[in-house]
């Protein structure tokens, strides 16, 4: 697969580059690089998908399926910020949810995920104009201020660039600014970079750079899919070796690794439980960043992108 924004330069030329900026990196950079990450650990959020389809159950003595879904809503996962909230819904949102970390002096996780031409037209289609994107982002940068937070940005945008190639000079530099606003207002931000089966590391890395890597602490993989954690971590590596920066993997469906398919495949099951890693490597975290039991879209009938699917919750935890 061939980058619309890829420059003429071997994958040792671009480590070079950039393993040369990252030293020359302005201090709120640095900073950023530099910080814990996840102080407290990871938060559970109060309101879930899952919290909320098991007290529905609950409340029909369908106990079962309750119990699947409390397996879910018992594990930190993060909290998906789109084009669905508006600037005020956006605010009011986030600042609930600081305030339910807060509160339990944990680490929230938040994923954007409103950037324009969303999933190139696919089932998760959708996003803001360029210009509401630049104002929506600087709202999310002010709403986080103050409290520590963590920030996956906009899964698969940089990768599905393959697919929409004609979007890369725009949605580069609505990346690069609005990374440089959520790292400048103290959260710990994360580039996603896609998987490790579906753009070259180099191609990656550069598309990465292009989008403010430079300001943020590094890059989430696998956020969606299915992949196992050591194919994730071979790929991330590959990245941190020409960054520098660090990273953090989505295991939350990937217990069964790729099973052949990545819209709601019944033959997937969940992950570890999310945690902080210190082991003195890249891996910053194991996260749960796709929600379990959230449909990936309207594959097979199924229902659309983000919306509970109860049948496939109960899978997910069964094939655990």
């Amino acid at each position: 697969m061939n980058s619309a924004c890829r420059r003429a330069v071997g994958s040792l030329s671009i480590g070079a580059v950039i393993l040369a900026s990252v030293l020359l990196a302005s201090p709120s950079a640095a900073s950023a690089d530099g910080s814990p990450g996840f102080p407290g650990g990871l938060s559970i959020p109060h309101s879930s998908s899952a919290s909320r389809a098991a007290a529905e159950l609950e409340k029909s003595g369908q106990v079962s399926g309750a119990a699947a879904d409390r397996v879910i809503a018992a594990q930190p996962t993060a909290v998906w910020l789109g084009d669905w909230y508006s600037n005020v819904q956006l605010r009011d949102t986030v600042s609930r949810v600081l305030a339910d970390a807060r509160a339990d002096g944990k680490t929230p996780v938040f994923v954007t995920y409103a950037i324009p031409n969303r999933d190139c037209g696919g089932y998760s289609a959708g996003g803001l104009s360029a210009s509401a994107y630049d104002s929506w982002t600087r709202t999310l940068a002010d709403s986080l201020r103050g409290q520590a937070s963590v920030v996956i940005e906009e899964p698969d945008a940089l990768a599905g660039l393959s697919s929409c190639p004609q979007d890369a000079a725009a949605r580069t530099s609505l990346l690069y600014n609005a990374t440089k606003a959520l790292a400048s207002a103290g959260a710990s931000v994360y580039l996603d970079a896609g998987h490790s089966n579906w753009v070259a590391p180099e191609v990656m890395m550069q598309r990465l750079w292009n989008s403010g890597l430079q300001f943020a602490r590094g890059f989430s993989s696998n956020v969606s899919n299915f992949n196992d954690t050591a194919s994730e971590r071979s790929y991330d590596e590959q990245l941190r070796a020409m960054s520098g920066k660090h990273y953090v993997i989505d295991v939350s469906r990937n217990g069964r690794g790729a099973t052949g398919g990545w819209c709601n495949p019944r033959a997937a099951g969940l992950g570890e439980n999310p945690r902080v890693v210190a082991d003195g490597s890249g891996l910053d975290a194991l996260l749960w960043v796709k929600a379990p039991g959230e449909s990936d879209g309207s594959c097979n009938g199924d229902p659309v992108a983000g919306q509970w699917f109860q049948s496939y919750a109960e899978t997910l935890v069964s094939n655990r």
